[in-house]
């Protein structure tokens, strides 16, 4: 029942940001860049901080922490969604709501200082790698899903590691979020808001998890997004870029923009990948070494990643005949 009012009370405050987005015109225009062609509004993803707002009045004593964290990226992201912030700023306020859970989860006590920075690169890597993944309707909301869904089957069945409704409090807006989101066209986008927010919420478990259990195999909740990240900063590095510019080089883009195939059933494929990745690291947790089971998952990832580049052979050998 708790969890049905949140749902419907999270509805009604998505409803309501409709209203305030609508009046101050925070809209995403489409570009050459985007896999959309109509404008939406932006910044749905909101209703993440709103559910972490919600938890943490229930659970004060606890998760200031991490509520200050997430408060300070969803207040830089939703104002770099109405106004553009320079790249300093943006990954400033990141470094330091890092350093909140950081210190809340004991890292600096735990860790030498090298693996502390290797934690810093880790974390602020993955927010930004989880913004760079939401261009397509339903992308977010639905890999979101798997990865919180993922780690509640963990703390239930596993290894208890948090308080479960901390978990469901995200999985919950999720859904919320997909409703208004996975269609063909989409009544709003997550922005920067929603991905970082939701990105963040998502670090703060997983090494809460990884703390709890001395092994780093869980980061594999999150082998699809990194895989398709890091390989697609690389291919741009390789071009030159400007990796902190839009562009259309993702494996998902490819497959939703060039060769047409819905935003939803892309969305769709990404997901279902990682429930393969999760399950298949679920069941193999302690049964093979870690770098084993890193070698299983992140190798055959490799393979799918490069039908990119036949992919996009193919298609400019479409477009010169």
């Amino acid at each position: 029942m708790e969890y049905t009012i949140l749902g419907i009370f999270l509805i009604f405050l998505m409803l309501l940001y409709f209203k305030v987005a609508e009046h101050y015109n925070i809209i995403d225009k489409p570009n050459q860049r985007s896999s959309h062609t109509a404008i939406t509004l932006r910044g749905g993803g909101i209703i993440f901080w709103f559910s972490a707002l919600l938890y943490f009045v229930q659970n004060i004593q606890n998760n200031y922490f991490f509520f200050a964290g997430i408060t300070l990226v969803s207040l830089v992201s939703f104002w770099d969604d109405i106004q553009s912030l320079s790249n300093k700023i943006r990954i400033s306020i990141h470094f330091l709501s890092i350093t909140l859970i950081f210190y809340d989860l004991g890292l600096f006590g735990l860790v030498p200082i090298w693996g502390v920075l290797i934690a810093y690169v880790f974390a602020i890597g993955l927010i930004n790698a989880y913004n760079f993944m939401d261009g397509i309707n339903g992308i977010t909301g639905l890999y979101t899903l798997v990865v919180m869904g993922s780690l509640l089957y963990v703390n239930v069945n596993i290894q208890w590691f948090t308080d479960g409704s901390f978990i469901k409090y995200g999985m919950i807006a999720s859904l919320v979020f997909l409703f208004f989101n996975y269609r063909k066209k989409a009544k709003c986008f997550a922005g920067d808001v929603g991905s970082i927010a939701i990105a963040f919420w998502i670090i703060y478990l997983v090494l809460k998890l990884i703390l709890s259990t001395n092994s780093l195999i869980w980061l594999l909740f999150l082998a699809v997004y990194g895989v398709d990240a890091v390989c697609t900063i690389m291919h741009r590095l390789y071009l030159k870029q400007n990796i902190f510019e839009a562009h259309r080089l993702h494996l998902y883009q490819v497959l939703s923009n060039e060769y047409k195939i819905q935003h939803r059933l892309v969305s769709l494929y990404y997901a279902l990948f990682q429930i393969a990745i999760s399950a298949l690291v679920i069941f193999l947790y302690q049964k093979v070494g870690d770098i084993l089971l890193f070698v299983i998952v992140v190798a055959p990832l490799l393979l799918v990643y490069t039908l990119k580049f036949y992919l996009l052979n193919k298609y400019r050998l479409k477009l010169n005949t």
